[in-house]
């Protein structure tokens, strides 16, 4: 076996480079949605066990909808991507690039077992930049067939180092290609199908016989005229070996899936629920179809699913022709391959191998699989096409006739190979241009219609998405999916009835109760989301919250196992106010997956809304636990603990806030918030920096801009609050609080009499029985020295609140000054605004217990088809003008303070009137 050269390698290296260096200005494409942006077991957060119960997709190999596919050592790489870049593409399309170089290099020296050379180098560069690896290199999902294809050649490798000296058995070799096929299974399920290609080489290759040979010696066996050769039973020996280890791989495979096979909808693959004949004709039309992807790869589609390849329905389709043709040909090769001995016959009889043997697990003829067509499982099969592409070449250009004319063909398919790859690439740069060029290719597809809308509808493009949702309804009617997508984008463009008719129609295409049919079996875990969209979009009308809810309780007897129904569902008994049926709900979810931190984070919702705050930090510090970085959980639960009263939380309620302003460095409540706790522990500076961020990002911020005027105001800064409550009642010219402050720093600060009359008398515009307003007029009277418009408005004001003593009070000693004083002895009240103040703070003092506003609880709702909100902030943006009273104890001493002088201030007043 010739070694590679180090001049070959940089050659190969060079074309991969150079075919595929644009894939790295690629982003997440079509299935890297699922398998990575979506796949919680990147994360650092999720233990390292979990890839090894989970499938490609991060699904619990235990559930029904899992896809089966287990490859945890792909998603491993996948995690340490993550570790390093975390969602940056290009590192995953870079690593992508260099593990093809790497398949590159050892296909070479595949290569040379069978072929020489100059032949091994051409056949290694046709695979370097064969275009139908596009969706293996440059889609990252594709790492799969990379990895599994590094291990399959190692494994194969290391078996054709076996053979002894003297026909001996090496064991060392055949316990390395036992591991590599386990590791490369453990990558792709294909990698199992490497043992097969041994087993060929063992018995044709390393022992050199032929079919007729080999028919012979058995008819000489049964007929007892001979006797096993003592070599045929080494061979015996290793074969049984490593199909007893391949077994063993199997029975563990089927373990992990535990018996089951993935679900598939007849929409993935039509013909694997047809009947006889148009699956078998079908399914055997599809194998001449991927052989003329090999050989003509000019027109590349994403997706072969649903209606691309219609069936093969009758003997008499002319598509039968190309059947008929492929099998000639094909059992032509492997009758030439089996019975003549020769290298041309080894060298055709291995490239077979790796064509048809890889290929079996896609091919649909042991069981179905999830897709009609995939260009990525060609990959391996690839190969041997290369080389027998490589070995034709090697006939031809032997013949001095064809030689220059073999070259010139030879350069033309590598040049034209490599620019066609190159331009592939660019349509893998996003899912817009990777869907549009499937278009182009295929226009009978209703999914391809689907995803073109669904990239112009992460663009919010809604207008454009609506067509091409709706031309995918039109190519395949009885779509579940694009009924459900119309329905979607017609209630973002805010037209519900539409959006429910869409809705109702997808509903009307679901399969039928069929009494002693499990639901579980027949209908995709995707389709049942028309019943929550449906229930989603009615409920926003309150009369109908009973009617969503039997939707919710449909999904969930059509399949109890259906997790979002239970989270849909107990969000909606929140809002009908049956918060312990909401916690039964959420305690069902829970059961099927505790590691879902939206799950703990909604419970913990449930429990404030039972009052209990206590369960409420618990669910919230599990939802932490599992994802430390879970936003709402961080944010919520901070409240929580500020609005527990405990300083002792307060640190951690920081740190939790900080947490949320790094995740979420846009949003004003974190920073509004950060200033609050901050206004708790008196931090002054701290609490007016936060204020201030939280306005700058979020202008017209109604509690931020009251609050730093508030916090002006009980820094004996009340002059720099007046340009903060003019912006505060520039945006909300009705915030009565806002409006009292302001009059409160006129009167005692500006001493603008007149201005503050204004303030005081706007909010009894809007609210003539507001007490606080009222009462402080009435200062504004006394102040104006109209000791009777003063009077009667303190005897308006007492009827309104008359267990007020402090009112009483006031009006008293206005009474005596107008019974007892001259006019030259008029006094006016302290100037301070806290005159005549009895046991109870004045209003001015009132307005300073205001800390902050409350908001709403919501809980969090995963996403559904791109239709329900990934996360409902507790806090909504527009805030309420809902404040909490709430005082710590160095405030509380402050006030008393005040109210001390403003006694003292009183009993001058009194000893004045009294004449003293």
């Amino acid at each position: 076996m010739a070694d590679v050269s180090l001049k070959e390698i940089a050659l190969i290296i060079s074309v991969v480079a150079a075919c595929y260096w644009n894939s790295l200005f690629c982003g997440f494409v079509f299935d890297d949605v699922s398998a990575i942006l979506d796949n919680k077991d990147l994360h650092p957060s999720t233990p390292l066990k979990n890839l090894f119960q989970n499938d490609f997709w991060g699904t619990p190999m235990s559930e029904e909808r899992s896809h089966k596919s287990y490859r945890p050592l792909t998603v491993l790489t996948f995690r340490l991507n993550y570790l390093f870049s975390e969602l940056n593409a290009v590192s995953y399309h870079l690593l992508n690039l260099v593990f093809h170089a790497v398949v590159c290099i050892v296909f070479l020296k595949v290569c040379k077992l069978f072929l020489d050379n100059r032949s091994s180098v051409i056949a290694s560069l046709l695979f370097a930049v064969h275009p139908i690896h596009t969706e293996a290199v440059t889609g990252v999902v594709g790492r799969a067939e990379l990895l599994s294809s590094i291990f399959f050649l190692a494994a194969f490798l290391s078996y054709t180092k076996s053979k002894g000296p003297d026909n001996t058995i090496v064991w060392t070799p055949i316990a390395v290609t036992v591991f590599l096929v386990a590791v490369a299974t453990l990558c792709k399920e294909q990698g199992i199908t490497v043992v097969g290609i041994c087993c060929v080489y063992e018995v044709f290759i390393a022992q050199g016989y032929t079919l007729p040979m080999l028919l012979d010696t058995a008819m000489q066996i049964l007929r007892g005229k001979g006797s096993i050769p003592y070599c045929m039973l080494q061979t015996l020996l290793k074969l049984i070996v490593l199909m007893f280890s391949t077994l063993f791989l199997v029975v563990v495979r089927v373990q992990v899936i535990q018996s089951q096979l993935p679900v598939f909808t007849r929409f993935d693959n039509p013909a694997a629920v047809s009947p006889s004949p148009a699956r078998q004709l079908t399914f055997n039309y599809l194998l001449p179809v991927n052989a003329w992807l090999l050989l003509n790869p000019s027109e590349l589609c994403c997706d072969w699913t649903m209606g691309t390849i219609p069936l093969v329905e009758s003997l008499l389709d002319i598509r039968n022709i190309a059947t008929i043709t492929f099998f000639c040909f094909l059992g032509s090769l492997i009758v030439f391959s089996l019975r003549y001995p020769g290298d041309s016959s080894k060298t055709v009889l291995m490239a077979l191998c790796l064509i048809v043997l890889p290929f079996i697990p896609a091919s649909n003829l042991f069981f179905p699989v999830g897709f009609v067509v995939a260009e990525r499982v060609l990959y391996v099969p690839s190969m041997g096409f290369c080389i027998l592409v490589a070995h034709g070449w090697k006939r031809l250009s032997n013949k001095s006739v064809l030689r220059k004319l073999s070259w010139v063909c030879l350069s033309v398919v590598l040049f034209t190979h490599a620019l066609k790859t190159l331009h592939r690439n660019w349509d893998w740069e996003s899912e817009y241009t990777l869907f549009m060029s499937a278009l182009k290719v295929n226009k009978n597809n209703a999914k391809l219609w689907n995803n073109v809308g669904h990239a112009l509808e992460n663009e919010k493009n809604f207008e454009r998405a609506l067509r091409f949702f709706i031309q995918a309804t039109q190519v395949q009617p009885d779509d579940i999916g694009a009924h459900m997508n119309v329905g979607r984008t017609y209630k973002n463009l805010n037209k519900t009835k539409e959006a429910e008719e869409s809705y109702m129609i997808a509903k009307s295409l679901m399969p039928q109760v069929i009494p002693g049919k499990k639901y579980a079996a027949r209908v995709a875990p995707n389709h049942l989301n028309v019943y929550i969209n449906l229930a989603n979009l009615i409920r926003a009308n309150e009369s109908r919250l009973e009617e969503a809810d039997q939707l919710y309780r449909q999904a969930i007897s059509m399949r109890p196992d259906f997790k979002q129904a239970y989270i849909s569902r107990g969000e909606l008994l929140l809002k009908m106010n049956k918060p312990l049926e909401a916690k039964e709900a959420y305690l069902r979810a829970l059961e099927l997956d505790r590691t879902n931190a939206d799950l703990w984070y909604n419970l913990a919702i449930v429990y404030i809304e039972l009052k209990d705050p206590t369960e409420a930090l618990k669910n919230f510090n599990r939802a932490l636990e599992l994802n430390p970085k879970h936003k709402l959980a961080l944010f919520n639960s901070a409240l929580l603990m500020q609005e527990s009263g405990d300083p002792n939380l307060r640190p951690e309620a920081k740190k939790r806030l900080l947490s949320y302003v790094k995740e979420e460095p846009q949003d004003a409540n974190g920073y509004f918030n950060l200033g609050m706790l901050a206004m708790d522990d008196k931090r002054d500076a701290e609490a007016e920096s936060w204020m201030k961020k939280a306005i700058r990002l979020q202008p017209g911020f109604r509690s931020a801009l009251f609050n730093l005027a508030l916090l002006y105001s009980q820094t004996a800064k009340e002059l720099m609050a007046l340009p903060v409550l003019e912006e505060l009642l520039r945006y909300y010219p009705d915030h009565t609080k806002g409006l009292i402050l302001k009059g409160d720093i006129l009167m005692n600060q500006k001493k603008d009499i007149s201005g503050a009359k204004k303030c005081f008398e706007k909010i009894l515009e809007m609210d003539p029985n507001n007490v606080q307003g009222k009462h402080n007029l009435c200062v504004v009277y006394f102040e104006e020295r109209d000791l009777k418009k003063a009077e009667k408005c303190l005897v308006e004001t007492l009827v309104l609140a008359p267990h007020e003593e402090y009112i009483q009070r006031h009006l008293n000693i206005v009474r005596s000054k107008i019974s007892l004083l001259s006019a030259a002895e008029q006094s006016t009240f302290p100037a301070d605004g806290t005159a005549a103040v009895g046991k109870k703070k004045i209003p001015f003092e009132n307005l300073k217990e205001v800390k902050h506003e409350q908001k709403t609880t919501q809980t969090l709702n995963s996403n559904i088809n791109k239709e329900q909100s990934n996360s409902k902030k507790r806090t909504e943006k527009n805030n309420t003008d809902k404040e909490t009273k709430k005082k710590s104890t160095k405030e509380i001493k402050d006030i008393e303070k005040k109210r001390v002088a403003a006694l003292k201030r009183l009993e001058e007043i009194e000893r004045i009137l009294n004449g003293e």
